[in-house]
């Protein structure tokens, strides 16, 4: 993909693919043979569908961080590098609709996890209207945590473990109506450390609720490393619940894509709810305003480990070497699989500034006092 110097880390700029990450990248894929057995089974369409999401993620994140360098908003909080955490998740889901519109499975992601919201289908434009506050974004300009119910996205809380309690109780609803579909949720590492986060384990583990939690663990939490203040491996934690677990890759789409699938066979199937451990990488700050500081925590040789894993640079070089996706027996190739994810950049970078220009044009909207004692039930 194209690099943007202004916006992307600095070690993103002249982005490589690293011929040793990419060997591990693909034995990742080999090593687990269930795993293998269902990326095998991904059609063009889906690996080009799973592209498009990692850049639509991307591409938003940017356009936030072009907003704050202009002095459009304050701050923003980006996912950039862990975009395989939420993509792969989302894309194993069931997103078709039930017969009341909304989506068979829901997902309650943090605000980090912003891929899960225009890929579960929500307009890219409502997600910059958010941060916009406008009188036409999803919360009328109240919180910049924002959702859709109708497209199966319960909005972030500020109050972080909190989503939790929140999402098991749309897993119970599941399970009360006895209905197949689950929702996933993401905790960061820091997350983990509050208290209504294992309340909210041992509750869907007891009760067997339909529920994929999905450990994030990008390494530090705030300005704060993971090492000051976890002990042991989050991997031993599905067991002390009494629950299925699995650890991917989290850089690696196609490893998260499989993992979640895996996981929602067996939760659809009620045998109760999953935890998966995402190891990757927040390559920025907490947010757009302490990104300085971020760079003191970390020395440069951790940022250079984690840049050389993009999880959108090494599935990109993975889908040019080992997938035909123009649908033609070339001896060119790789040549052609550039093209057919260059033409497929050029769609998405389209429909990332066609948001913004109708998410700015929003800003005109005058915001009506009376809407503020609507969609308040308390």
């Amino acid at each position: 993909m194209k690099r943007y110097p202004a916006y992307d880390p600095p070690e993103y700029v002249d982005w490589q693919p690293d011929i040793e990450v990419m060997k591990c990248y693909k034995q990742t894929l080999l090593a687990n043979e269930a795993r293998w057995r269902i990326i095998e089974k991904l059609s063009v369409k889906q690996l080009l569908d799973i592209y498009a999401g990692l850049l639509r993620q991307r591409l938003h994140d940017i356009a936030l961080k072009r907003w704050v360098k202009l002095g459009v908003i304050s701050k923003a909080w980006l996912g950039t590098g862990e975009e395989a955490v939420t993509i792969g998740c989302v894309h194993a889901l069931d997103r078709s609709r039930c017969t009341d519109g909304t989506p068979v499975d829901f997902v309650s992601p943090m605000i980090r996890n912003a891929g899960a919201c225009h890929e579960m289908g929500m307009s890219l434009a409502d997600m910059l209207r958010g941060y916009l506050a406008t009188a036409d974004s999803p919360t009328k300009g109240r919180d910049l945590h924002i959702g859709s119910l109708r497209d199966g996205v319960i909005a972030p809380i500020s109050h972080l473990g909190d989503i939790t309690a929140v999402s098991n109780g749309i897993a119970l609803s599941f399970k009360l109506r006895r209905e197949k579909r689950l929702i996933l949720t993401w905790i960061g590492d820091g997350t983990t450390k509050a208290g209504v986060t294992h309340e909210a384990l041992n509750f869907a583990a007891v009760n067997r609720l339909p529920i994929i939690f999905v450990i994030q663990n990008n390494q530090v939490a705030l300005g704060t490393k993971l090492e000051t203040y976890h002990k042991g491996n989050f991997a031993d934690w599905p067991s002390s619940y009494g629950i299925y677990g699995a650890t991917f890759d989290g850089n690696n789409v196609l490893d998260a894509y499989a993992a979640t699938a895996l996981a929602a066979e067996i939760v659809r199937s009620g045998r109760g709810p999953a935890l998966l451990v995402a190891e990757t990488f927040r390559m920025g700050g907490h947010a757009t305003h302490d990104e300085t500081e971020a760079r003191r925590l970390f020395p440069k040789e951790v940022f250079e480990y984690w840049a050389k894993r993009d999880p959108i640079g090494c599935y990109e070089q993975y889908l040019i070497e080992n997938y035909d996706l123009a649908g033609e027996t070339l001896p060119e190739k790789q040549d052609s699989n550039r093209r057919v994810l260059a033409a497929l950049e050029e769609q998405i970078v389209t429909e990332i500034e066609q948001a913004v220009e109708e998410a700015l044009a929003s800003r005109r909207i005058p915001i009506r006092p009376e809407s503020a004692v609507e969609g308040v039930y308390v």
